[in-house]
């Protein structure tokens, strides 16, 4: 194990501690702002390693919508109710996929031709109550 990875553990752990306070943690690069989220050690945008923790606030945009297929659908998310995968924008600047509640195969053809849409970060607790983000549509 390198340092590196410990490194990696603690912020993934920090991660989760986060959400069970209802913070949503990145890391931000202080010398170019980037934001990494979820939060990674070094910073994609330059490369620089060290970053710094930053509460984002979860407000996001969507910008594509794509239904899982049937096989994928993974059972830990049953108490999901309708959900897609979607790419989503944060008011960071940073785009992730991300699953998104909300989309069935019946609405998404309604509210793809409403893309970007503005979606918010929510906590989720999945079984065994391992928390994790998904991504809710705000209210018109």
């Amino acid at each position: 194990m390198g340092s590196m990875s410990i490194k990696l553990e603690k912020v993934v752990e920090k991660f989760y501690q986060g959400l069970e306070e209802g913070k949503f943690l990145g890391r931000k690069c202080p010398k170019c702002g980037n934001v990494e989220f979820p939060p990674v050690y070094a910073c994609n945008a330059c490369g620089n390693y060290e970053t710094e923790w930053y509460e984002i606030s979860g407000k996001a945009k969507l910008h594509s919508i794509v239904l899982p297929a049937a096989l994928s659908s993974k059972p830990e998310y049953k108490k999901l109710g309708k959900y897609a995968y979607g790419e989503v924008e944060l008011e960071e600047g940073t785009r992730l996929n991300a699953v998104v509640r909300g989309i069935s195969k019946k609405n998404r053809a309604e509210m793809s031709a409403k893309l970007p849409l503005n979606c918010h970060a929510s906590v989720f607790e999945r079984e065994g109550g391992f928390k994790t983000v998904v991504f809710d549509l705000d209210e018109e």
